[in-house]
């Protein structure tokens, strides 16, 4: 981890505020705080926390080991794992009441051995699998998934906490998938409702469908990049959201070259005039996309600019003309957008990605510094 020259600040205020704002959109539902993906670039724990204080009553994890140090930290609301691959750690998530997500038959009968060994029930969600062919139990097997659930059900082996799906399209409002994939939902639950099955929470919901899909909330959404308040839906205005994020580094020098200067590896960039170049010490190695090169927004010395020539791996240079900034002034990479900086959909948006991995990508060698409000606090 490197010094405070570079830093990616987190306004945990607003993490609490969105959560509690996608609760009101929530029809009644329960919310969760998905804190997968070290929250989303924002650090799990303090994330976790902010959500849990901002009216979450879940937390969702892709990994059990994620769930892991949320117990480990102490933080005991129900939590689920959704990814349970071969060979994960079932009787260590079963003792640290780690709900389990389902989405093969055998790993029913894992669950269950793990459970009968350990001497206490498992939690399970039985993700159904419609229509995304990703995770989940296809239509074909989704009643002898059910069955087998309900039979380790009655030996008192696990609890069918849960059952779930998610979303392939709900970021594309009026997608013809949207409305078939809660109709195939509805058919799951009625395949499990007649084996027996009374789940507790019923979800489906991610952050574009807690947004803009009421009619899918059920008992519990799962609003994911939302809650650190980053659009689902590009140019969807009027959320309320607010980006929890914003990466900045201190300028290291400033230098003045004259017209038809190389600049970085490549000379992918050549100044047409004389002018003057700022250094931010932020590379490829702490999460900036290579691909920034000559297209990255930047807001340095007052103004927007763009990056002048090849992102290295710890630096990159941004062509300030005769304007001037001093040593040891930001430059904002991205952030909530108030001063003039660019935002992370402003990135995704001339990267061709999506925020979401603007944001999940910072690695840890930039600090996390977190504020109640980073608002007053820059």
């Amino acid at each position: 981890m490197r010094s405070s020259f570079a830093e990616a600040r987190v306004d945990l205020d607003a993490i609490s505020e969105n959560i509690a704002l996608l609760g009101r959109r929530a029809s009644g539902a329960q919310t969760m705080g998905v804190v997968k993906a070290d929250g989303y670039g924002h650090g799990l724990l303090p994330a976790a926390r902010a959500l849990l204080a901002g009216g979450a009553t879940w937390l969702g994890t892709a990994f059990i080991e994620e769930a892991m140090e949320l117990r480990a930290a102490g933080l005991d609301a129900p939590a689920i794992a959704w990814i349970v691959p071969p060979g994960a750690p079932l009787a260590a998530a079963i003792d640290a009441d780690i709900d389990l997500g389902v989405s093969t038959r055998g790993l029913i009968d894992d669950i269950a051995a793990a459970a009968r060994d350990l001497g206490r029930p498992a939690r399970v969600h039985l993700k159904a699998d419609t229509g995304m062919s990703r995770g989940g139990v296809t239509a074909e097997y989704w009643p002898d998934t059910v069955a087998a659930a309900a039979r380790a059900e009655a030996e008192g082996l696990l609890r069918v906490v849960g059952l779930f799906s998610h979303f392939a399209c709900s970021d594309e409002p009026g997608h013809p998938s949207i409305a078939a994939q809660i109709r195939v939902f509805h058919e799951a639950l009625e395949i499990a409702d007649k084996a027996g099955l009374r789940p507790e929470v019923r979800h489906l919901a991610n952050s574009a469908a807690t947004l803009t899909l009421p009619e899918a909330h059920f008992d519990l959404v799962r609003p994911g990049i939302a809650s650190y308040g980053l659009s689902p839906i590009p140019g969807l205005t009027g959320t309320g959201l607010r980006p929890a994020m914003t990466l900045r580094a201190a300028v290291a020098l400033v230098k003045r070259v004259p017209a038809g200067s190389g600049v970085s590896y490549g000379y992918r960039y050549t100044t047409d005039r004389a002018t003057n170049l700022a250094l931010v010490p932020l590379g490829y190695g702490d999460g900036v996309p290579r691909a920034a090169t000559n297209v990255g927004p930047v807001f340095a010395g007052g103004a927007r600019r763009t990056i002048s020539g090849t992102v290295c791996m710890d630096q990159f240079m941004v062509d300030i003309g005769d304007d001037t900034v001093e040593t040891g002034e930001y430059a904002v990479l991205f952030g909530p957008g108030d001063g003039g900086e660019p935002t992370a959909q402003d990135w995704a948006d001339v990267l061709s990605t999506i925020p979401y991995e603007i944001v999940t990508r910072i690695s840890p060698r930039v600090p996390r510094v977190y504020a109640k409000d980073a608002r007053d606090q820059a």
